[in-house]
């Protein structure tokens, strides 16, 4: 099931606004502008592969995303990609990319074991033998999530002016590798809130690196944050590198 965060078309248009490009987005780009075949797992809104189309790209740009709304926004902004409905178990690709992509920490909502060995799974058959995948998923030596708290509450401002609150209350206490947390949207306009349930797997280094060897993917790379530097208990970031083999 889809969260409603990305469900909802309302709550869709604003996925821009509270997420503003930023050095991961830049991270990202380089990747996709020096690839030929690019497939976006969980494109969202589409901005990277929009963007990388507006800067020069001329290779096949694919956008995968389950949400539909999502897709409405990125269909509403570029007509030269091509946006699929749907995810890596419900649709397949056979050595067609020479990157895969999931950005904005899509890879954490893989939450069961059987579902992230299935997507993986379809990521090595997508890819071209040498080809790369890449993703980020949250450290969680760092614990970002007691962060997640309705004190920390963001306003922006909607298409139509009005003002909307947003903020995020987790379910604890935080046992394993997953947390599961509630994201509320409230405005004056609006005849109550709106509350998306969310949860997400935080994936040790070790981890992910054994769920990526069985789907025979290789770790070439891991960055803890996006100016490259290693991973270290500190760090925000996971970032990965996986290759399949040439």
């Amino acid at each position: 099931m889809v969260d409603r965060s990305f469900a909802d078309p309302a709550l869709a248009a604003l996925y821009d606004t509270l997420n503003p490009w930023g050095p991961g987005d830049d991270f990202y780009l380089g990747l996709v502008s020096a690839a030929g075949a690019v497939l976006d797992v969980g494109c969202g809104t589409g901005r990277l592969l929009r963007r990388a189309r507006a800067g020069g790209h001329r290779g096949r740009l694919v956008g995968l995303d389950p949400a539909a709304a999502m897709l409405v926004e990125a269909r509403r902004h570029g007509t030269d990609v091509e946006w699929v409905l749907g995810d890596l178990r419900t649709r397949d690709w056979r050595a067609e990319f020479d990157l895969v992509v999931m950005t904005g920490h899509a890879f954490q909502v893989l939450a069961r074991d059987e579902e992230l060995r299935t997507s993986l799974l379809a990521v090595h058959r997508a890819l071209r033998p040498g080809g790369r995948f890449v993703f980020e998923t949250r450290n969680p030596a760092a614990r970002a999530w007691e962060t997640w708290t309705p004190e920390r509450a963001r306003t922006v401002t909607g298409a139509d002016g009005a003002a909307v609150r947003v903020w995020h209350d987790v379910e604890g206490p935080v046992v394993g590798d997953l947390v599961t947390f509630t994201e509320t949207y409230a405005c004056d306009t609006w005849p109550a809130p709106a509350v998306s349930r969310t949860t997400l797997r935080f994936l040790a280094p070790d981890a992910l690196s054994v769920f990526l060897a069985e789907a025979g993917l290789t770790v070439a790379d891991q960055y803890g944050d996006w100016a490259r530097t290693p991973v270290t208990a500190a760090a925000p970031e996971i970032i990965t590198v996986a290759r399949r083999a040439s």
